[in-house]
């Protein structure tokens, strides 16, 4: 065996075994589950998810999911928990406590505490037998069979069995709450996806010139126009009314024909056709038109469909939309 196909052997062997620790977590889902979901769509309170270790580091990427799908959750170190950090947990917060073992000696500690406050205790635990598990009011079992590591030491499927456990679980919370991609931009306001969701035409345009001639302007006062705004391209309008545009395009094609240059005006070389979008349609709209049409710049109109400006390409690049 060369050293590439001991390689490839070994990842494949630790995907095999994950993706088996994850399928085994079907068996799992049992009324605990139900009463875990449950409780948490009628608290008045917050999540609090707690652990130590890698448990402790799987902890807080359940709170980021939770957090982002509309579970207020927050994070506390099993440890710095019995050292002051106690003081996080308010009085109609529900505790999760994720733990493999379920024995370890800061869950020892940290337990009688919580449930002295009176709060609910859900446990995430490969040992249901555990102390953690005999005194949580939930279980949600997440027991795997083997580490994918070759001694059966360093936490792999045990870490991605309670990740993908809460992760099943801000899924079913994110559905009984009618969570919509809507809901998802408001919390991802920053993100590609967020803006995707929520950015309007209307919001990138008015960073723009706005490049406009009329019907009857001469070639050179076109030139001038689009060189000036910089955005390759300049609406025609008469009376007001958006009647065409003309491109860098146009322009070249023209010259291409060898027409008198002096007597061209905007009129004689401009389309006809623009395609335009509203202002008040989402970016990724704007998008989609230009990509379907190989163009980079669209005229954008108003509900009147009166000339507003101009929406390019480089504005949904700047926002990381494409």
């Amino acid at each position: 065996m060369t050293f590439a196909d001991e390689i490839k052997n070994n990842a494949i062997s630790s995907l095999k075994i994950e993706a088996k620790s994850i399928e085994n977590l079907i068996q799992f889902i049992n009324d605990d589950f139900v009463a875990v979901v449950n409780l948490i769509l009628n608290s008045n309170g917050r999540v609090v998810v707690t652990g130590v270790g890698k448990s402790a580091i799987v902890a807080q990427k359940i709170v980021a999911t939770l957090n982002s799908t509309g579970t207020p959750s927050i994070f506390m170190h099993a440890a710095d928990a019995i050292h002051g950090d106690l003081g996080n947990i308010q009085k109609d917060d529900i505790v999760i406590c994720i733990s493999k073992s379920g024995n370890t000696p800061e869950i020892k500690v940290l337990v009688p505490f919580v449930k002295g406050f009176g709060n609910q205790l859900v446990a995430i635990t490969g040992n249901i037998d555990s102390y953690l598990g005999k005194q949580a009011n939930y279980v949600l079992n997440t027991y795997v069979e083997a580490e994918a590591c070759p001694n059966n030491l360093a936490p792999t499927s045990s870490t991605t069995a309670q990740m993908a456990m809460g992760d099943a679980l801000a899924v079913c919370l994110l559905h009984q709450r009618g969570f919509t991609d809507r809901d998802f931009a408001k919390y991802h306001p920053g993100g590609a996806l967020g803006k995707k969701l929520y950015l309007r035409v209307s919001d990138l345009m008015v960073r723009n010139e706005k490049p406009e001639v009329t019907i009857n302007q001469s070639l050179k006062e076109v030139i001038i126009e689009i060189s000036k705004k910089r955005l390759g391209v300049a609406a025609v309008v008469d009376n007001s009314k958006l009647v065409g545009i003309i491109t860098d395009g146009d322009i070249r094609r023209m010259l291409e024909k060898n027409m008198d240059i002096n007597q061209v005006l905007a009129k004689d070389i401009m389309g006809k056709s623009p395609k335009t979008i509203q202002e008040n349609c989402m970016a990724v709209e704007a998008l989609a038109l230009m990509e379907s049409n190989g163009i980079s710049q669209l005229i954008v109109v108003n509900e009147s469909d009166a000339y507003s400006g101009v929406i390019h390409i480089h504005d949904l690049l700047r926002e990381g939309i494409i």
